[in-house]
This record gives structure tokens, sequence and C-alpha cells, in this order.
């Protein structure tokens, strides 16, 4: 039985895990570079090579147990992975007390994993770590591209941005006014962390495309934007979310396939881990 991280069976059961992570390999969207779809498998072999210490937090956060709930493997349709991954996510979410997690794919798989945590948490923030806004209704005949990914989330919950610096002018309509952190700003702005804490409370579900982070440490991304999140300052301010709010749920996505894949994966693997161990410290009810 393959488990998260190489975690020992009795940490990887559904009963005993306080954390579900479910992988969704889909690549049908994406519009430059391709090999998303590979991305899961990166990320779970790099974890399976990543200490299970973590230093910072001077705990071992596999301990509260992950449980891999299975791939969602529809690929028929943008619309029909969007529905597979609504319903998964729906089922999963049965199970009371637990932490929601998606590893993708491209970022269209966050669709319908936010609509289903939508439905059962109240006063939802999605807080958005991008390059890019991805703001559009519909994006080549599609209300369920990579471009679309958090449109349904701004008209039905309260969407905040962060490292911004990618957009298309018709998505200016719907930039969630006073909650968009442009990546230009936070970089002359050493409040920017405390900025978003004000705008991200209750319950929290994080979205995170790998290209959120500067490509000088996240290169292997579809569409690696400069000007990126640094790594010591994106987990502080992920670490102050675990400890002000109620994070109920988090997807990493856009993990790229090419010749220089590893460390990429290697950094999408210990941001998963850190965010488990904030979970553990703050989180653990």
């Amino acid at each position: 039985m393959r488990t998260y991280a190489g975690i020992p069976e009795e940490n990887a059961t559904l009963e005993n895990a306080k954390v579900m992570l479910v992988t969704v390999p889909y690549d049908g969207t994406s519009t430059w570079g391709k090999g998303a779809d590979k991305g899961p498998e990166l990320f779970l072999d790099a974890s399976e090579n990543m200490e299970l210490y973590d230093i910072e937090t001077g705990t071992e956060p596999f301990l509260d147990g992950v449980y891999l709930a299975g791939e969602i493997s529809e690929n028929s349709s943008p619309e029909a992975m969007t529905e597979a991954v609504y319903q998964k996510t729906k089922e999963l979410l049965k199970n009371e007390g637990k932490v929601f997690t998606l590893f993708g794919g491209e970022h269209s798989v966050s669709i319908g994993s936010i609509r289903a945590v939508g439905e059962k948490f109240e006063n939802l923030t999605v807080l958005q770590l991008d390059a890019h806004t991805d703001l559009r209704p519909e994006f080549h005949g599609s209300t369920s591209n990579h471009a679309c990914a958090v449109f349904e989330a701004n008209q039905k919950h309260n969407l905040v941005q962060v490292g911004i610096r990618s957009m298309d002018a018709e998505e200016a309509e719907y930039l969630p006014e006073g909650r968009v952190f442009f990546a230009h700003e936070i970089a002359v702005n050493d409040n920017w962390i405390n900025d978003v804490l004000e705008k991200v409370s209750g319950n929290v579900y994080i979205t995170i495309d790998l290209d959120a982070f500067d490509p000088s440490i996240a290169p292997s991304t579809g569409t690696p934007e400069p000007g990126g999140l640094q790594w010591y300052p994106t987990l502080e301010l992920l670490k102050k979310v675990f400890e002000k709010c109620n994070v109920v749920a988090f997807d990493i996505v856009e993990l790229m396939d090419s010749p220089m894949a590893k460390p990429t994966a290697f950094l999408a693997a210990k941001l998963y881990y850190k965010m488990l161990a904030y979970n553990h410290i703050y989180n653990n009810n």
C-alpha cells in the first residue's frame, strides 16, 4: 500500500488521519507549458524523499495522519473534471473534523473543490496565492478553464489574492476590491503580511498556484512570471493564517514536469508539509 510520504500505514488510514489528500493529474486547458498532469506523481515522489521532522515547529506532522483519498482521473472535458472533483470533495467532507487537501494538476482543478467546500462552510474566505488573477468568466469556450479558476469563488465567497503580477484587461472589472495584493506592491510594503491578514478571517480555503513563487525558486510551472513571492515570507503568511483562522481546506497546483522539475517538486512537497505543521500547531482540535 502506497502512503503519503511513505508514512506508516497506521497513520495513513481514513479513520486515523486528520488530513485527506486527493490528487488530480489534469492538464486539459493549460495554454503554454504542458505537463501539470505529472505534478501529483512528482509531488508524491518528492514527499517520499523528504525528512519528516519539521525543525521550525519541532513536530512530526505526519503523526496526525494523512489519508491518500485517491486520484481523480476524469479528463473527458473540463466540465466533467470539475464535476468529478466536486463530487469527490463533497463525499470526503462528510468526514467531520478532517482537513481536505488536493494536489493538481492545473489550476482549473480547484473550481470543483472550492465549490464543495463553500457549500459546507459558511463565511468562507478563499486565499489565492498566484501570479495570475484567473478571473475570466470563461476562456476558450469553457467556464472550467484554468484562466477561470477563481471566478466562481469570487462571486460566492471572500476572495483574497496575493502575488498577482499578470492579468488581462477584461479581468479588471472582476477584481475583488481592496483584496488584491499585487506583487509590485508587496515588494515595497514591509507590512504586507499584516495587510493580507486583515482581509482573511473565519473559515479559509487556501489555493496555491506554484507560479506565485518567483521562478528563481520554483521554475517548473506552466507560466512562470518574474517578480514572485519568496519562501520565508510566504511561510510567515501561511503560519499566521493558520494561527488566526480555521483553515478547512487547501490545495497546491501547477507543478509541471520538465527536465528541471525536481527543485520545484521538492519545494511543493516541503510547502505541503509546512502547512501540515502549521495545521498541527494551530488547528489541532
